[in-house]
């Protein structure tokens, strides 16, 4: 159902697939940004149901609690987050990553809100380490009408250089509001977290 729905939205308002999901990668952290509505999530999953690849994504607990909702987001690949146990989920999705026998795809979206963040949260980081998986980049782009999958790369440990990766990326991004989206993506006290 929510598979022909955004599928058919996807089509109906022109949108268009660019760049392929890296066939060699079987587990991985795909960041998706800038995430400033709603209409992201519609958009996203049809390009990840276009590209037949069975992505999961984190939601809020909050979506989960009416039966109807739930198991159409369950269905669809939601995992719930608490996030008031940030430290537990970047160790729980580590740990559902390397011991999945197949393929584990998990979409997260960094910045954590609709609305404008400075900053963004750096689970998504922390966990691709953690499970040694590589970090796959995707992006809409509004003002093309572009779903976008782009590079991927090995997290070094070094925060700020990676960071710089993904600036780069999507720094000529259009989100659907322009307003809520921060390029500056690390805090200036992330530079200490590098290894190397």
């Amino acid at each position: 159902m929510l598979k022909l729905i955004t599928v058919m939205m996807f089509r109906i308002s022109g949108w268009k697939l660019v760049g392929e999901f890296p066939s060699h990668i079987k587990k991985c952290i795909v960041v998706g940004a800038p995430h400033t509505s709603n209409f992201d999530f519609i958009y996203a999953l049809a390009g990840f149901y276009k590209l037949k690849i069975p992505v999961r994504y984190l939601i809020k607990e909050d979506w989960l609690k009416f039966p109807l909702l739930k198991t159409l987001f369950k269905k669809s690949g939601a995992i719930s987050v608490n996030r008031s146990k940030t430290n537990t989920m970047v160790d729980a999705l580590a740990e559902s990553i390397t011991s999945a026998k197949d393929s584990l795809v998990l979409l997260i979206t960094p910045e954590g809100t609709r609305k404008y963040a400075p900053v963004w949260k750096t689970g998504f980081y922390h966990t691709a380490l953690k499970a040694n998986v590589p970090i796959v980049l995707s992006s809409l782009d509004y003002a093309k009408k572009l779903a976008i999958i782009g590079p991927h790369f090995m997290p070094t440990g070094c925060y700020k250089r990676d960071m710089l990766t993904l600036k780069k990326f999507f720094q000529n991004i259009t989100p659907r509001y322009p307003q809520n989206f921060c390029p500056d993506i690390y805090r200036v006290e992330e530079d200490a977290i590098c290894a190397g």
